[in-house]
């Protein structure tokens, strides 16, 4: 009887998984235990700050008036600054025409979802990936997802996404990735454009086109050895069917600032901007003008990324190789060499095993549970990414902890796994 107080939409929304184990984690420090918190999808500014322009902009907007509601589309200064922007780093060209200031990210994408995408359409959608199941249901759409696996990176394949595309409508692409922090190579991302560009060649002009959804906001969060590709830039004509989503929130710790933005077909921008607008999901005016300042500032960005991104790297890297160490340890653990974003993919294959006190490991929430409670190791399963299967792989982030807090985490890990018994042949 409750759900009829809801609309159908509402009452069949889905929980944050990531919620709940915040809870477990917030009991056990709660109760004075140390755990090295590697489910956080954000930046601690105890670890990480924005820069010092960007906060001395805001600051100076704000002492200047700039308090009033901003155009629905953004300030023409931001508008101008991520074109130039995106001319400069990435070599593409866009008029302010195609580019749409949101609140961060998340009103991008929903907002791409709810101007494409019609109630029954179909939405194709890799998992691991984070909260398509989601905007999926928001919009009454089909979802297909599609199975990702750690030989590809977690990342969809031609050959994966190829038996689905047939009256597709959209298909969301997201890399650096959240949750594995892995990135599509050249070749496997073209590989795709031209699989979509041959399905929208092979429709008739009463068909609508199949779109692709380009979430690149840990774009600039890549590291040696890696180096970030887009559809438009590999294909020049995926310019037509492409809309990119993107932000100051990862590339420059400013989560909470919200500030975002739509890149694409200046007919979609249009339409995006109109559904917004009646929303009203805008980054606030000074945060806007702010933004465009250091947008503007090659010489900070990249004085910032110097700092920052080795600070991000670093963190991974003992992540990694504290994980190779174990495993070359004989402990059964292994991990994706950290290629982009705060992520590093982990495996933790435990299913079958015993913990001291009898119990046996059967699911990944199992697993979860016997490290934050032994180790006080906090991770997330992608289970919480749409994974069905019960894998042991599982999202660590290292945007709130220090290097510190990972070696002191080793630490409990190792005699914590070394606790458990095997499982008889």
């Amino acid at each position: 009887m409750t759900d009829r107080r809801v609309s159908t939409m509402a009452g069949g929304l889905v929980g944050s998984e990531i919620l709940k184990i915040a809870a477990d984690i917030r009991a056990l420090v709660a109760g004075g235990v140390q755990v090295c918190n590697l489910t956080v999808g954000d930046f601690s500014p105890r670890q990480f700050r924005i820069p010092t322009e960007l906060e001395r902009e805001i600051i100076h907007a704000l002492q200047q008036g700039e308090t009033n509601y901003p155009p629905s589309e953004g300030v023409p200064e931001l508008r101008r600054a991520v074109g130039d922007f995106y001319q400069r780093w990435l070599g593409l060209t866009y008029g302010v025409e195609s580019i749409l200031v949101t609140a961060g990210s998340r009103p991008g994408i929903f907002s791409v979802y709810a101007a494409l995408v019609d109630p029954g359409d179909t939405v194709l959608y890799p998992v691991p990936s984070w909260n398509n199941n989601h905007y999926v249901h928001l919009t009454g759409a089909r979802g297909v997802p599609i199975a990702c696996h750690a030989d590809d990176a977690f990342l969809p394949t031609r050959a994966a996404l190829e038996p689905h595309v047939r009256g597709a409508r959209l298909l969301a692409l997201n890399s650096p990735l959240n949750p594995s922090g892995t990135a599509f190579s050249p070749e496997a991302l073209g590989e795709i454009c031209d699989l979509v560009l041959e399905e929208n060649a092979r429709r008739g002009a009463d068909e609508r086109p199949l779109y692709v959804m380009y979430d690149q906001v840990y774009w600039m969060l890549t590291f040696e050895g890696t180096t970030h590709v887009n559809p438009v830039s590999l294909r020049p004509e995926m310019r037509e069917y492409t809309v990119f989503v993107d932000g100051i929130s990862k590339a420059f710790a400013a989560t909470g600032v919200r500030v975002g933005w739509t890149v694409g077909p200046e007919d979609v921008t249009r339409r995006l901007a109109s559904l917004l607008g009646h929303v009203g999901a805008w980054a606030p005016r000074a945060e806007q003008l702010a933004t465009a300042r250091v947008l503007d500032d090659t010489a900070a960005i990249e004085a910032y990324h110097a700092q920052m991104k080795s600070g991000v790297q670093r963190r991974l890297e003992a992540l990694y190789e504290g994980v190779q160490a174990l495993g070359e340890a004989g402990c059964p653990v292994q991990a994706i060499p950290p290629m982009g974003a705060i992520y590093l993919s982990v495996r933790f294959p435990l299913h079958g095993w015993t913990t001291p006190s009898g119990a046996v490991l059967a699911t990944n929430d199992d697993i979860r549970l016997y490290l934050l409670d032994a180790a006080g190791l906090a991770v997330v399963p992608f289970q919480a990414f749409g994974t069905v299967e019960d894998t042991g792989w599982f999202r660590t982030s290292v945007g709130a902890v220090s290097l510190d807090e990972i070696r002191a985490m080793f630490a409990r890990l190792s005699p914590a796994l070394a606790a458990l018994t095997r499982p008889a042949a």
